[in-house]
């Protein structure tokens, strides 16, 4: 792992600028693609919301990826069935899944073709929305537990909560996951490490909630409660080296990027293209191309996400 407390010389590159070498010239690790168990979709970065830290930057004014349409999400899925790529899973992100208008449809097709779902959402207006809790009921009736929604919860607290959200915004929530409850849905959590909370203590906060909530969801499980932990381009993180994957202990076929890829729509852009990773929408180093095929190239981990979230972090935003 590169330590860029050292000098880096004269001649050296800056830390993540060569998809090939580090800082000090050594050999940047790279993923490979093995399978597609994952394809992510951003249906669009407008939120009801703008939170205080969104590594997206997501608000009710930000459109620089543009709503998916169904018919452009359903030519991925087409690619999947055509090529038998085995793909479990279809996860949609945002900003709000639930801003986008087709949402409901995508899911639709989505379910009716066998694959599982997962939404990201965070449970407020946009979901609570009289048609749209009306529909996702008849989807959970259709489609049971192959729907799955993860609720962003930042803190099991109204106060931490909602100083990343903004006043009101844990009782919302608190709303929203009372109505995905009662309709029998599948539920797991979102929450953060930002706190300076040991994660014994996070749990057993969040498992004093869901008691108090009458929620039927496990705090101690990690697959059903992640707690995330935090990305900031601006702090310092070393450099992955083909020879970290040893030093840590870390295999690179549990990243996201070899077995996920994320499509979006850059606002202006004739059609959708495929990211390496829901995190790193916008660098177009890894944009991979229009299709399925093109994105299956191997991933270099040029940027800060992918030494803090993934390798380091143990991230991963599949369920």
């Amino acid at each position: 792992m590169n330590d860029q407390s050292q000098p880096i010389g004269v001649h050296a590159l800056a830390p993540f600028t060569d998809p090939a070498l580090t800082a000090k010239g050594e050999t940047r690790a790279h993923v490979s693609l093995t399978r597609l168990d994952t394809l992510w979709f951003n249906t669009g970065t407008l939120c009801n919301i703008e939170c205080a830290s969104c590594y997206i930057e997501s608000s009710p004014k930000n459109d620089r990826l543009v709503y998916l349409t169904e018919a452009e999400v359903a030519s991925y899925l087409d690619e999947i069935e055509r090529g038998g790529l085995g793909t479990r899973e279809i996860g949609f992100t945002g900003g709000e899944p639930f801003m986008n208008p087709a949402m409901v449809a995508i899911l639709e097709n989505t379910l009716a073709r066998g694959f599982e779902a997962l939404v990201l959402t965070n449970a407020m207006q946009p979901l609570l929305r009289p048609m749209v809790k009306k529909s996702v009921e008849a989807l959970i009736e259709k489609y049971g537990a192959r729907l799955t929604f993860r609720v962003s919860l930042d803190h099991y607290s109204a106060q931490l909560h909602d100083e990343e959200r903004g006043p009101g915004a844990f009782d919302k929530a608190m709303e929203g996951l009372a109505f995905l409850r009662s309709i029998g849905a599948q539920i797991t959590i979102a929450g953060r490490t930002c706190w300076g909370e040991d994660e014994v203590t996070s749990r057993a906060g969040y498992a004093g909630l869901f008691a108090d909530q009458s929620l039927p969801i496990d705090a101690n499980d990690p697959l059903v409660v992640t707690l995330f932990p935090e990305m900031d381009e601006n702090v310092d993180v070393p450099e992955i080296t083909t020879d970290c994957w040893s030093i840590l202990n870390v295999d690179p076929n549990d990243m996201m990027c070899a077995t996920s890829r994320m499509v979006v729509k850059h606002k202006g852009a004739d059609a959708p293209t495929v990211a390496a990773c829901t995190l790193l929408p916008y660098d177009p180093q890894f944009d991979l191309g229009t299709t399925l095929a093109d994105a299956s190239k191997d991933v270099a981990l040029n940027h800060r996400h992918c030494a803090k979230f993934c390798v380091l972090g143990g991230g991963s935003c599949t369920a």
